[in-house]
Formats: C-alpha cells, structure tokens, sequence
C-alpha cells in the first residue's frame, strides 16, 4: 500500500473490493481540496448520459457530463487546464484548476475557444467529513497515486481509466484488472 499523506491532486482509486456501491465501484477520483475539515473530490472515470448542451442549452457544444459524486448532484461543477482564459479559477495541482468565472466559460466554449481536452464537467462532487477520508483509507477502500498525467487528465480516456490504473500497480491488483464488475456475474 502506497503511504503518502493525503493532498489535494492526487488520485484516489477505487480498491477492487468496493463491490456494490454505485458511484464508487471501479472509480477513480481526483481529490481537489483536502484539509483538516475534510476532503472534495471528482469521480473522472464515470461519463453521464448527458452532454453540457443538455443541461445549458446556450452552451453550443457536446462535452460529457461526468458523475462526479454523490453529493449535491444538482450541481454542475468543472475542472480545467486553461487558468489563463477562465479568471477567478482556484489551483488544485500540476496545472489542473477548479471552477472560475462560468459567464465567461460559456463564451469561450461558444466560439471554440475551449475544447473538450481543455474542461470536464461534473454533476455533483464526492466529499469527506473531518478525518473520514483517512479512516477509509485505513480500511483498504482506496489506494492514493500521483496523477502521473497532470493537467493532461482532463482529457485523458475514460472507458478503461480505473483497469489501467490497477495494472500500473501491478502485483496483487494485475488479478483484478480483468475481473468482471460484478463478480456474481462471473
């Protein structure tokens, strides 16, 4: 188990036991703020149905819609790599911001300025209360890495995100990367 104390932009990843629970089976968070009071992450590995157009329909554009937690999903949230076109954006790490002026992200995404590579969006958030996050830790739900891929995340892939991530552990977790979701159905 990798030991390193917990800090905003790292990756939670799901630990292949977490069977049955819906938004974190198979997830793959990026934690956006950790301290003393608590912890707030997005699940980047849970595509929604909807595209933003969906959801604002000003917004001329088919960006997924991600699931990003279980908390206030009536909220739209989003991450992004371009701090110097969205002003009042708030750094997590490695080049990777969260939230900003929306008014002016919604105009920038209408004449093209921001690409799909550049901003994800989240319906909702996945957030820990005061030491929370740390005694689940300490129950093998999640295993904490580096994001390797820095600011180039929101554009990563999603479809395979959480099995390539359990194969770059290797060892143990190499049995678990082609197992079944759920495993009754195995």
């Amino acid at each position: 188990m990798i030991s390193e104390k917990l800090k905003k932009g790292h990756l939670l990843i799901a630990e292949p036991s977490i069977i049955g629970d819906l938004s974190f089976n198979r997830s793959v968070i990026l934690l956006a703020d950790h301290n003393k009071e608590g912890s707030i992450g997005f699940i980047i590995n849970k595509p929604l149905k909807y595209t933003i157009n969906d959801l604002i329909p000003e917004i001329e554009a088919s960006f997924k819609i991600y699931n990003g937690g279980p908390v206030e999903q009536d909220n739209l949230y989003f991450i992004h790599n371009i701090p110097e076109l969205i002003p009042n954006s708030v750094e997590i790490s490695n080049g990777i911001y969260w939230g900003g002026d929306f008014e002016s992200t919604k105009e920038l995404i209408n004449d093209g300025s921001i690409s799909k590579n550049n901003i994800r969006f989240f319906l909702g958030y996945t957030g820990w209360d005061e030491n929370q996050l740390e005694t689940e830790m300490q129950g093998n739900s999640w295993i904490i890495t580096d994001n390797s891929y820095k600011n180039k995340i929101i554009g990563k892939s999603t479809t395979h995100f959480w099995k390539e991530q359990i194969i770059e552990l290797g060892g143990d977790y190499l049995i678990w990367s082609n197992a079944p979701e759920n495993p009754y159905l195995n």
